[in-house]
């Protein structure tokens, strides 16, 4: 590991990249945390948006090639000791890399164009990690966006980060983006509009999903407000098939996310 060790956790460097698990210094800094090999690799595929890079002698010895890949981009790599990573991962057990990365969000206008065929929106979704498990789920099905609307959480929140394991560097993110604005604009595009909620009065299977689609999803706990499912095309739920009272978020967005993108494949 070339360069001595960061060992002193109130170091100034140190304690800079700590405070981006604060959501108010990742908005005034434009910069969050990647932790773990799959989100630095992904990240660091992107050039320009991994500014730093920190990691233990053990990681880098295990991930010999992702160190190798910053120091040829030019991202400045940090020795740092298990007790330092300890106190800028946000993991109970971390995994010894974590990249400071420069925000990778898109404005709506860039994200949703007339080529897009699926977008997911998450309105009012609160979990990180249900949302960084759609986030993820929208890339695996092929969507060309996800809208974090103005009321849902943060992406850059470091659980949202490591549940899209990576591919919240995959594909275009809007973020803060206010409802209304947001199903207007995905209609002037094209995209018809459906809300994924369990009191629609059609269900997937009476659904033609072969056009272009944008899904909203909305909170884990009370789904979608009316004033939303007015704003939509059609309100659509999950068909339950055997006794189970509902589906979570995370796996209601993967059923329906997958349900268009192979309807748009055999169309």
């Amino acid at each position: 590991m070339a360069g001595s060790e960061l060992t002193n956790v109130k170091s100034p460097r140190v304690k800079a990249a700590k405070r981006l698990t604060k959501r108010a210094f990742r908005d005034r800094d434009r910069s969050f945390l990647a932790e773990g090999p799959q989100a630095v690799r992904e990240a660091l595929a992107l050039p320009g948006v991994a500014v730093e890079l920190f990691t233990t002698a053990e990681a880098e010895s295990r991930h010999a090639d992702i160190v190798t890949a910053a120091r040829l981009a030019g991202v400045p790599v940090h020795g740092a000791s298990g007790e330092v990573m300890a106190e800028l991962a946000q993991t109970v057990t971390p995994q010894g890399l974590l990249a400071v990365c420069r925000f990778v969000h898109v404005p709506l206008a860039e994200a949703v164009t007339e080529t897009a065929g699926l977008v997911a929106v998450l309105a009012h979704v609160r979990d990180p990690g249900n949302a960084g498990t759609v986030l993820r789920t929208a890339d695996a099905a092929g969507a060309d966006a996800v809208v974090f609307t103005d009321a849902s959480v943060d992406p850059y929140n470091g659980k949202c980060v490591r549940a899209s394991a990576g591919s919240l560097f995959h594909l275009s993110v809007v973020t803060a983006a206010p409802v209304a604005q947001t199903v207007r604009h995905l209609k002037d595009k094209g995209l018809r509009v459906l809300a994924a909620d369990g009191a629609g009065d059609r269900t997937l299977d009476d659904v033609d999903l072969a056009g272009p689609t944008a899904w909203i999803f909305g909170n884990e706990a009370w789904g979608l407000p009316e004033e939303i499912l007015r704003l939509a095309d059609d309100v659509v739920r999950v068909p339950i098939y055997g006794r189970a009272e509902s589906l979570n978020l995370a796996t209601a967005a993967a059923v329906c996310l997958y349900a268009s993108a192979r309807a748009r494949r055999a169309g």
